[in-house]
């Protein structure tokens, strides 16, 4: 199940901007984040493909959701000029942002290459 982040979660679980200038991922597995608006006609294309992928990556990574109109500071902190934006992070390095609607098969692949898991 997609769990929907406030920036005080974002803080806690993803990574504390307020107090670190250098990226640190705080999670215990990769993650992916996908800005959104509730008008936003492609925003709801893709989330019930990531819904199916976090019940098929169970275990794996987590998938959070961020509302850009509610959380308008945290889409600011990282520059979200259109949705859906779709934050990969891995464990280690830099995470990778992707923009639009992206289809089961690009996340899938994504997954693979940049977090090193498959489906379970």
């Amino acid at each position: 199940m997609a769990e929907h982040l406030t920036k005080d979660t974002f803080l806690e679980k993803v990574f504390n901007y307020e107090q670190n200038k250098e990226w640190k991922y705080s999670g215990d597995k990769p993650c992916i984040i996908d800005f959104y608006a509730d008008w936003c006609g492609p925003c709801k294309m893709v989330a019930p493909i990531l819904e199916e992928l976090s019940k098929e990556y169970d275990g794996k990574l987590y998938v959070y959701k961020i509302d850009t109109e509610a959380e308008q500071e945290l889409a600011s902190v990282f520059g979200i000029r259109s949705i859906p934006s779709l934050l990969f992070v891995p464990m280690e390095g830099q995470p990778q942002m992707a923009m639009g609607a992206l289809p089961k098969e690009v996340f899938e692949k994504a997954f693979k290459d940049i977090f090193g898991i498959e489906k379970n």
